[in-house]
């Protein structure tokens, strides 16, 4: 559908800068600055990050003490020593994140701060962010729907900072190009890789055929699919008049907005995206939406402390 272009706009001081055009290596700048800065002022020094707080591995088993996790509960030995007794785990100091990035023609489309493209490369930066530290690896498997580019993963901030200049450079694919979000999450199995986490960035329009492929990784990695979104995703503006257009298929329709169009256009568009959240619950994915009306590290920060609350037991 076409809008406005978000460049015209007066952009709010949350929005991420505009990463095309002759002002990469600024952009860039600005964009490793204000993740730096406003999520680790926001988390408030708490260390907070996208891996489970005290490991994954499990460790010893211990007795229950008040205010323990009682989803670490260990049967088996409570059941032999008729005293409660809980599993501890052992941080695993090393982690391997993977990204699977969908850079496909529906992500190069944006009517408010920015472009769902713009939002996709920063929530690139933050994870790299979050995820940093000790001998972590970050890689990422970047799709456009004609081209698929596999960065190796690495540590060390170099090659974070490559990543996400890989990410926000990539080559946007032609319109009538057609993304298959399935055969990129499938691509993350083979071949296979040690425990560790993977991070999702799509609109995740079209079909949810990457549901069953999510579900397989989710037996061995720790999820969380960051949707990207943007307002008339989901609503249609009352402006009469409107082209409508699939860039994944270059079809292009007009029609106007009437008010019944308008509401069978929000039914779909919520129905569509109440599947994709029972699917990545289904997945165990941890589910982070981010909106191109919104402030997105914001909503990262309250995403990031929920999981943390989880993990210690308590109410998100």
């Amino acid at each position: 559908m076409t809008g406005p272009n978000p460049q015209d706009a007066d952009r709010p001081n949350w929005a991420p800068p505009v990463l095309h055009g002759g002002r990469m290596e600024a952009a860039l700048r600005t964009l490793e600055l204000e993740v730096r800065r406003r999520l680790d002022g926001l988390l408030q020094g708490n260390h907070l990050g996208l891996v489970p707080g005290p490991g994954s591995e499990p460790g010893e088993a211990r007795p229950y003490q008040p205010g323990d996790d009682v989803r670490r509960m260990d049967w088996a030995v409570t059941a032999r020593t008729t005293v409660p007794h809980i599993r501890e785990t052992v941080a695993d100091r090393e982690l391997e994140t993977w990204l699977a990035i969908d850079l496909s023609p529906s992500l190069d489309f944006g009517t408010a701060a920015c472009e769902k493209r713009d939002l996709a490369v920063a929530a690139t930066a933050a994870v790299a962010h979050l995820t940093r530290g000790g001998g972590n690896r970050i890689g990422a498997l970047v799709s456009t729907g004609e081209n698929l580019v596999r960065v190796p993963a690495r540590g060390g901030l170099a090659h974070s900072r490559g990543l996400i200049r890989k990410v926000a450079e990539t080559p946007r694919a032609p319109e009538g190009t057609r993304g298959s979000l399935a055969d990129v999450v499938e691509q993350l199995r083979r071949p296979p890789r040690r425990r560790g986490l993977v991070v999702v960035i799509s609109d995740f329009l079209g079909g949810t055929e990457w549901q069953r492929p999510l579900r397989a990784l989710s037996a061995r990695h720790d999820l969380v699919a960051i949707e990207v979104i943007d307002p008339r995703d989901i609503d249609l503006p009352e402006v009469g008049t409107v082209v409508l257009a699939d860039p994944e298929s270059g079809r292009q329709r007009e029609v106007v907005a009437s008010p019944l169009l308008r509401r069978e256009f929000a039914a779909a568009a919520a129905e569509h995206r109440a599947e994709v959240a029972a699917g990545l619950r289904r997945a165990g994915a941890g589910h982070l939406v981010l909106r191109t009306d919104s402030d997105w590290i914001a909503d990262t920060v309250r995403f990031v402390v929920a999981r943390k609350r989880r993990w210690s037991g308590g109410v998100a």
